[in-house]
């Protein structure tokens, strides 16, 4: 089965073909930085414009490269939720349109489950194992019993690790995006020169939770309170002892919930899955098999989003045409305990 998926819930316009859940003939993402840079971050009237431009194209260029006609296609999956709700409405009505016109299966896509689902594009996973979302809007650990069935152990109590990254690179004027410009700086630094608080959240209540508001404010406002004697003031310092924090605090809760499940297996997704710092930390575990997408699977594409629909449409799962977009998953907040896929 061959599907066509589309993705547009933020800033990159993106579409791709996937066969049978995991061969990827082809992944287009049209990428916005540059429209939003000169803001320091994604402005949600200019994305929505740029989606409406370039949606169309981006389908044409992602049939072209699998060398394939519409005709051949079977099915149609589009990101219905979470995201920026003009950018979700761009992507997910083109493509429920298509479908309709084309008398062909639609399903709509939670985009997270994609971020779940990236490196198995390219991995074979056995569930259940550990699941690590971290994106720009969330920080969830979940254990994951399927490809549409997250339990969620723990979530961010206010920002998300990846909406730190980007408020502290604005702040100092990094430039955007800030995960990606933080992490290649705290390469030249010394994650010992700045000694910033860790949230102690509380055990019962926020066993796997984690919190980036305090250290976010630490780190714009009260920097000069956390430098170690003989360090330089630098930027690449800074950099470097806020990423070993905010990556520490989230392994740190990660391990502690492979330690009270038991489960080895660690499978990790969304934008900030393309750190390098996580990655070098979850590799040093070698008690435990963490697996990543490829970089270029990390941040949002088409692909993920076709490849989980494939098992969606196995199971004879179908979107009507009355199915709607949504902004937010209330259910990935704090506290509750299931996650499913509405069908």
């Amino acid at each position: 089965m061959k599907v066509l998926g589309i993705e547009s819930s933020c800033d990159e316009t993106a579409c791709a073909i996937v066969e049978d859940g995991k061969t990827i003939l082809s992944n287009v993402v049209a990428t916005q930085i540059p429209f939003h840079k000169i803001y320091k971050g994604v402005v949600p009237e200019i994305a929505s414009r740029k989606h409406a431009e370039w949606i169309l194209p981006v389908v044409r260029q992602a049939l072209k490269e699998a060398n394939m006609t519409l005709d051949e296609v079977d099915a149609i999956a589009s990101t219905n939720r979470p995201g920026l709700m003009g950018s979700l409405l761009v992507g997910f009505t083109f493509g429920k349109t298509l479908a309709w016109a084309t008398n062909k299966p639609f399903i709509a896509i939670n985009h997270m489950l994609g971020h779940l689902y990236a490196a198995q594009l390219q991995s074979d996973v056995e569930y259940p194992f550990l699941g690590l979302l971290v994106s720009g809007g969330h920080s969830i650990i979940c254990k994951v019993n399927g490809f549409d069935d997250l339990e969620i152990l723990g979530t961010t109590v206010d920002d998300s690790v990846g909406e730190a990254f980007d408020k502290v690179a604005k702040f100092y004027g990094l430039g955007y995006p800030g995960g990606v410009i933080i992490d290649n700086l705290a390469k030249k630094g010394d994650p010992k020169a700045a000694r910033f608080p860790v949230p102690k959240l509380d055990e019962k209540d926020h066993r796997y939770d984690v919190s980036f508001s305090g250290l976010k404010t630490a780190v714009i406002h009260q920097c000069d309170m956390f430098w170690q004697p003989g360090y330089e003031h630098s930027t690449e310092n800074m950099c470097a002892a806020f990423q070993e924090t905010a990556i520490k605090t989230l392994v740190g809760k990660l391990l502690k919930a492979a330690d009270d499940t038991g489960l080895k297996t660690v499978v990790c997704g969304g934008g900030v899955a393309a750190n390098s710092r996580l990655r070098a930390m979850l590799a040093e575990r070698t008690d435990i098999n963490c697996i990543f997408p490829p970089l270029k699977l990390c941040g949002d594409n088409g692909a993920m989003i076709a490849g989980v629909a494939y098992h969606f449409l196995q199971r004879g799962d179908r979107s009507d045409m009355n199915t709607v977009t949504c902004a937010r998953i209330p259910q990935f907040k704090r506290g509750l305990d299931q996650v499913r896929h509405n069908k």
